[in-house]
């Protein structure tokens, strides 16, 4: 009696170890909860999923949840986008919100945004309420150098057609703020410009600037234009201190060549010089040689001498009598 009771305990044990386990693995409740919300979904569908290692509720919840909104989707669909790695319920929102917004959006398209890693809900609501990006200050020149900046607020609306391989917000961005420059740059006056402010958008909505993107520019509305530096007066400036430090170096080039070439003629001098001295220290040895030979006689040398004494003392008077001259009544 009492190994028969042990016995049915135990039964009673595995049963309910057995049940456990395939309750955990088979989710029945999950199941119940799809047949109830007019979903149809086999037992062996989920348990085939667990077996692909994918979690039965992130599958089934969206698609009740699409079922609900009368979306016609299926199990295989949401099972390999899930497989892919995307974000199964986040395209759903965005389908359902898509279809409520009449919005045509189709779930290979939404689940090739969601796997390109874009928001696909926040696409599909920036569509039905656009987004406001505004740029910094972007700073042009006018034709008369003065230095306009000018900030902007665009007004941009989801593309969902162009979503995949789109450019970003960044893009937009530089795109409009080239456009501001250039349109800041052909204006002849800055003044041009504060003037009309709103002929920069329409320039640069014109042109555009929203191909290739994953935005549609709806405006381009300017917030504020500042008068910024005199670039063409600082240009000029700088121009004349660089001719001005042309003009200094050229002619510290000549000052430094005349230097030189001053040095270069006293060392001439001096040149000729030495050799005025080394040709009077060859008269004394010639007339030696001459008074030697015979060529010349004594009475010639000393007649010399006195010539020389005589031009000397000439010299001398004429030297000592230019003073006297310059002052005298006569000059």
């Amino acid at each position: 009696m009492l190994s028969g009771l042990v016995a049915f305990i135990i039964i009673a044990v595995i049963l309910i170890v057995l049940l456990m386990i395939l309750f955990s693995f088979v989710p029945v409740g999950l199941w119940i909860s799809a047949i109830a919300a007019g979903v149809k979904v086999g037992i062996g569908t989920l348990v085939g999923m667990r077996l692909r290692r994918v979690s039965p509720r992130r599958v089934i919840n969206p698609l009740i949840k699409a079922h609900k909104a009368g979306l016609a989707l299926t199990t295989n669909q949401l099972e390999s986008h899930y497989l892919a790695g995307g974000n199964v319920d986040r395209v759903v929102d965005a389908i359902i919100a898509a279809q409520r917004a009449e919005i045509n959006l189709e779930f290979e398209r939404g689940a090739a945004i969601d796997l390109a890693g874009r928001d696909v809900l926040e696409a599909v609501q920036m569509s039905v309420n656009p987004k406001v990006i505004e740029t910094p200050f972007i700073s042009g020149v006018a034709m008369n150098g003065i230095e306009v900046k000018a900030k902007a607020r665009i007004t941009v609306r989801a593309n969902i057609a162009r979503l995949v391989g789109g450019a970003g917000e960044d893009t937009i961005i530089a795109r409009v703020g080239e456009g501001i420059v250039s349109t800041i740059g052909s204006s002849k006056h800055h003044t041009k410009v504060l003037e009309n402010p709103d002929s920069i958008s329409q320039t640069v909505l014109s042109k555009g600037l929203d191909s290739g993107t994953a935005f549609e520019i709806l405006s381009i509305d300017i917030a504020d234009v500042d008068i910024g530096k005199n670039i063409g007066a600082d240009l000029q400036t700088e121009q004349a201190l660089a001719d001005k430090n042309i003009a200094q170096a050229k002619a510290e080039e000549r000052r430094a060549m005349a230097v030189a070439t001053e040095q270069e003629m006293k060392a001439r001098v001096q040149e000729m010089r030495s050799k005025v001295v080394e040709s009077e220290a060859e008269v004394p040895l010639a007339m030696a040689e001459a008074l030697k030979s015979g060529n010349l006689g004594v009475k010639d040398y000393y007649n010399l001498k006195n010539v020389e004494a005589d031009t000397g003392m000439r010299e001398a008077i004429n030297k000592s009598t230019k003073p006297q001259d310059s002052n005298s009544p006569n000059q």
